[in-house]
C-alpha cells in the first residue's frame, strides 16, 4: 500500500541525508521526496511517499521520531489529505499535431509555459491519476522530456500537523 508521510524537521544540515539512510537502511524504497522550508525559515517540511504494509510503516514512523532533528511525523495516509503534484512535459509539437495537443491541454487545465518551432513545454498540477490520464493521452504525440515534482501534501479542514 502507498502511504504519504509528512515530516517537520529542522532546517539543518544532513536532515535529509539522516532520513534518506534511515529508508534505505531498512529496505525501504522512496517513490517520492519532496523538501522546502515552511512559513517558519528554522522549519522544512518534508512530504514522502512509499510503500509497505502498516506494520512496516509504522516502525518507519517510529524510527524517524527517534532522529534528533525530526520535530513532528505524520501518516496522512490515515487522514483527510489534498496532495498535488507539478509536471513539466516538452512535447514535440509538429505542425500537424498542435491543434490536438492544445486540446489535450484545455481538457486536463495544464499550460503551454514555453513554445518553440518544433515543441511545446507543458506544465500540469493535480493528483495522480489526473496526470496518469493526460501522459496517456499525450504520449503518442512524443513526449520528448519530463520532470516531476514528487508529491506534497497537506490535511483537509482545521487540522494541522504544526
Amino acid at each position: 500500500m502507498t502511504h504519504t508521510i509528512s515530516v517537520l524537521v529542522v532546517n539543518r544540515f544532513g536532515v535529509l541525508s539522516r532520513i534518506a539512510g534511515l529508508f534505505s537502511g531498512r529496505g525501504f524504497n522512496i517513490e517520492s521526496l519532496n523538501v522546502a522550508v515552511t512559513s517558519d525559515p528554522n522549519i522544512s517540511r518534508m512530504t514522502i511517499v512509499t510503500r509497505g504494509d502498516d506494520k512496516k510503516i509504522e516502525q518507519i514512523t517510529k524510527q524517524l521520531n527517534k532522529l534528533v532533528d525530526i520535530i513532528k511525523v505524520v501518516d496522512l495516509t490515515e487522514e483527510k489529505f489534498v496532495d498535488r503534484e507539478l509536471i513539466l512535459i516538452k512535447m514535440n509539437a509538429e505542425p500537424r499535431v498542435r491543434e490536438e495537443i492544445l486540446r489535450v491541454v484545455d481538457l486536463f487545465r495544464a499550460k503551454i509555459v514555453d513554445v518553440s518551432h518544433s515543441t511545446y513545454t507543458i506544465e500540469i498540477t493535480g493528483h495522480e491519476g489526473k496526470i496518469s490520464g493526460m501522459l496517456e493521452l499525450l504520449e503518442p504525440f512524443g513526449i520528448k522530456e519530463m520532470v516531476r515534482s514528487g508529491r506534497i501534501a497537506i490535511t483537509r479542514g482545521t487540522k494541522s500537523i504544526n
